[in-house]
C-alpha cells in the first residue's frame, strides 16, 4: 500500500533497480492488431523456450537474474506501430533494442538463440524498406520521423505493469500537480498550453475544466470517451490497451482540478483487449492505494469505473454518450444545457477523449510553454492518426498538429501501395471529408482542414489510389452514418436516408443531373438543422467529394460509366477475340449463361444477360476478358 508520495517514489526506484537487473527483455506487441495475427502464441512460445534453457532465469516482471544465470523477461506491449507487419517482437538489451517483424512460432527458437543469448539479428525478420534493412526501431523511417508524447511508452514497456509504468516517468504529473499545484494552477497550465479535445471537436481543454470548475455544484465527475467509431480508427483503442496507466493518470489530474471523486471510462464493446488492461490497471491501482479515498495522505479521493457501450456511433457524442452510461438509450440532447453545466446525472462533467486525457501528464510534467512548442499556434502539440487504405506502411503513428499530408503518406507512410497514384484520403471518419493531391502540402490541424470541407476528427487516415470510385466512397460512407443516425431528430434520420437513396440511384447508373442539386440542398438542410455535431457533419463526405471529384458523378450520370470500374452496375464486361481460343471455360462458369461460343472461337458477352459477377475474368487463363472503358 503506497500510503504517502515518498513510498510512491520508494516504489518508482525499487522498480527501477530491479528493471536494470534484467539482461534482456522480450517484448511481444500486444495491440489488438498483433494479437489477431498470433502474437499471444508467440508470446507463450518464448516463456516456455525461456523455461527450457539452461542458464535462464525467467522472470514476469522486472527483476534480477539468480546468482550467475541470465535474468530475461517476457512481456506484452502496447502497440509497437507497425500494424501491418505483425505479429511484432523487440528484443531490448539496456537501452538497444532490436526490431523484428512478421515473427511466426518457427522463428522464436531462432531469435532466442541469435539475439537473446548472443548478439546477433536475424536479418530476414527485419523492417526493410526500398531494399535497405534496418536493425534498431529508432531508425526505421516509419517511426523515426514521428515525434510520440501520447505513444511514447507503447511497444516499450510492459502494458500492464504498473511498476515499469512508474520507472517510465508514471505518475510524477499528478505527484506535482498535488503537491506542488493548486487545483486552478492545474487548470490554468492546461489552458495555457492550447491543448484542445482530440476527439474531434477541438475545443480548448483548459476551457472546459474552468466551466466545470466555476459551477456552483460541488458534485461533478469525469468521463472518458473510448467510444472510437469511425471506420479505421484505432488511435484510442491502441492507447488504452498500450499505456492505460497513463490515460488513468490524465483523468486524475483533471479529477484533482475539477474537484471531481468519481471517473468513468466509456469503451465500445468491440474492444476487449482495452477493457482487459484498464481493469487491471485500475485493480492494481486500488490495491496500491493510488485509486480510492485520501490517495497518498492528500486527501484526494477518486475512483474508477468502466462502462462498456453497444458500440452505436452516435454515443460518441457527448450527451449520447452520458444517457448510455446512466443506463438510458444513446441519444443527443437539446442543448443548452451543455455537459459541463449538467452532464452525467445532471451534474457538471469534465468530458474528453483519450487522447486528450494521454497529453496531460507531460504538459504538468514539463510546461505549457513546452507543449506550445510543438505544433502550430492554434493546434499546440501532437496529434495520433490511424494509418490504413493503400498505403505501403499502414499503422498508428503520431506527429506534430501541422504537418502535412504528404509528409505523412510518403516519408512516413512510404508512398502508395505497387506505385499507385494519389488520389484523396478521406480524413475524420465518416463525418469528415476528403483532401487531394493539391492539399498534399497544406499543415494538418484542427483549423486549415475546414478550409476544404474536412474535419482532422478523431485522427482516421484512409489513403485512396486512381482505383477508388469517389461516388462509391461517398455512398459507402453516408449509408454508415444514416443506418448509425440515433433518428431523434428529422433532418438527420430522413434527411440522410434521402442522401443515400440519391447516391445509390448513382452508382447504379439510374442518377439524374438534377440529384446533384437535391445532395447539395439536402446537406445544408442537415449540416445547418440537425440536433448534434455527428449529425451536422454527416454530410461532409458527400460534400467535399462533390466539390473536388464532380466530373466522376457527372459520368456516372450521363456517361453511365465508373472510371475505376468499381461500381458493378456500370461494368461492361468484353472478350477480346485476339486473346480469346475458345476454350469454353468461361461460359462454362458463368451462372447466367451470358457467354456463347464455339469451341476454338472467340466468346461473346451478352451485356444484358451479364450480372457482372466477374466470374468470367476470374477463370480465364488468358486474361482475354477486360472491363470497357
Amino acid at each position: 500500500m503506497i500510503e504517502n508520495i515518498e513510498a510512491l517514489d520508494k516504489v518508482r526506484e525499487a522498480a527501477a533497480q530491479v528493471l536494470a537487473g534484467t539482461d534482456c527483455r522480450i517484448l511481444v506487441c500486444s495491440g489488438t492488431g498483433c494479437i489477431a495475427t498470433g502474437s499471444e502464441k508467440i508470446y507463450e512460445k518464448f516463456v516456455e523456450i525461456c523455461k527450457d534453457a539452461p542458464g535462464i532465469t525467467l522472470e514476469f516482471s522486472a527483476c534480477g537474474g539468480h546468482d550467475g544465470e541470465k535474468s530475461v523477461g517476457v512481456k506484452h506491449t502496447g502497440c509497437q506501430g507497425i500494424c501491418e507487419l505483425g505479429p511484432l517482437v523487440r528484443i531490448q538489451k539496456g537501452a538497444v533494442s532490436v526490431q523484428y517483424t512478421k515473427v511466426q512460432l518457427s522463428d522464436c527458437e531462432e531469435i532466442f538463440n541469435q539475439s537473446v543469448l548472443g548478439d546477433g539479428v536475424v536479418d530476414r525478420l527485419l523492417y526493410t524498406q526500398n531494399g535497405e534493412s534496418y536493425v534498431h526501431p529508432e531508425d526505421i523511417p516509419f517511426l523515426a520521423k514521428q515525434t510520440r508524447i501520447v505513444l511514447e511508452n507503447c511497444g516499450k514497456f510492459d502494458a500492464e505493469s504498473l511498476e515499469e509504468y512508474l520507472v517510465s516517468g508514471g505518475f510524477k504529473a499528478l505527484e506535482r500537480a498535488m503537491t506542488e499545484m493548486t487545483p486552478d494552477q492545474v487548470i490554468d497550465e492546461v489552458d495555457k498550453s492550447g491543448l484542445r479535445g482530440r476527439g474531434g471537436g477541438g475545443f480548448p481543454a483548459g476551457r472546459k475544466w474552468k466551466q466545470v470548475a466555476r459551477q456552483k455544484e460541488t458534485c461533478r465527475y469525469v468521463v472518458c470517451n473510448g467510444d472510437e467509431g469511425d471506420p479505421g480508427a484505432f488511435m484510442d483503442g491502441s492507447v488504452m490497451e498500450g499505456d492505460p496507466f497513463k490515460l488513468i493518470e490524465g483523468m486524475m489530474i483533471a479529477a484533482y482540478a475539477v474537484k471531481a471523486e468519481h471517473g468513468y471510462i466509456y469503451v465500445r464493446a468491440e474492444y476487449p483487449n482495452s477493457v482487459r488492461r484498464l481493469r487491471n490497471a485500475i485493480a492494481q491501482l486500488e490495491e496500491h492505494g493510488l485509486l480510492g479515498d485520501n490517495i497518498m495522505g492528500t486527501g484526494f479521493n477518486f475512483h474508477m469505473h468502466i462502462n462498456r457501450g453497444a458500440g452505436a456511433f452516435v454515443c460518441g457524442e457527448g450527451s449520447a454518450l452520458t444517457a448510455s452510461i446512466e443506463g438510458s438509450r444513446g441519444m443527443p440532447r437539446v442543448k443548452p444545457p451543455r455537459t459541463v453545466e449538467k452532464g452525467l446525472w445532471e451534474k457538471p462533467t469534465v468530458l474528453n477523449n483519450v487522447e486528450t486525457y494521454a497529453n496531460v501528464p507531460k504538459i504538468i510534467l514539463q510546461g505549457a510553454d513546452w507543449f506550445r512548442s510543438i505544433g502550430t499556434a492554434g493546434s499546440p502539440g501532437c496529434k495520433t492518426f490511424s494509418l490504413t487504405g493503400s498505403i505501403q506502411n499502414t499503422g498508428l503513428i503520431e506527429v506534430p498538429m501541422g504537418t502535412t499530408l504528404r509528409e505523412i503518406i510518403f516519408d512516413i507512410g512510404g508512398g502508395l501501395k505497387s506505385g499507385g497514384k494519389f488520389k484523396a484520403v478521406q480524413i475524420g471518419g465518416p463525418s469528415g471529408g476528403c483532401l487531394v493531391e493539391k492539399h498534399l502540402d497544406e499543415p494538418l490541424d484542427f483549423d486549415s482542414v475546414k478550409k476544404f470541407d474536412a474535419i482532422v476528427g478523431s485522427g482516421g487516415l484512409v489513403v485512396m489510389d486512381e482505383h477508388t470510385c469517389m461516388v462509391e466512397v461517398a455512398r459507402f460512407f453516408m449509408s454508415f452514418t444514416q443506418r448509425e443516425s440515433c433518428g431523434k431528430c428529422i433532418p438527420c434520420r430522413e434527411g440522410t436516408k434521402r442522401m443515400l437513396e440519391i447516391l445509390e440511384r448513382i452508382v447504379d447508373g439510374k442518377g439524374e443531373l438534377e440529384d446533384l442539386d437535391k445532395l447539395e440542398e439536402l446537406a445544408t438542410m442537415i449540416r445547418t438543422m440537425a440536433l448534434c455535431g455527428l449529425g451536422k457533419s454527416a454530410p461532409l463526405p458527400v460534400l467535399s467529394t462533390l466539390k473536388v471529384f464532380k466530373d466522376e458523378y457527372i459520368e456516372h450520370i450521363v456517361d453511365k460509366k465508373c472510371r475505376a470500374h468499381v461500381c458493378s452496375a456500370m461494368r461492361k464486361y468484353v472478350i477480346d477475340p485476339n486473346k480469346c481460343i475458345g476454350c469454353s471455360k468461361c461460359s462454362r462458369n458463368c451462372p447466367v449463361g451470358a457467354i456463347s461460343g464455339k469451341i476454338k472461337a472467340a466468346h461473346t458477352i451478352d451485356p444484358a444477360t451479364c450480372i457482372k459477377c466477374n466470374a468470367c475474368r476470374e477463370n480465364c487463363a488468358f486474361d482475354a476478358i477486360y472491363i470497357e472503358g
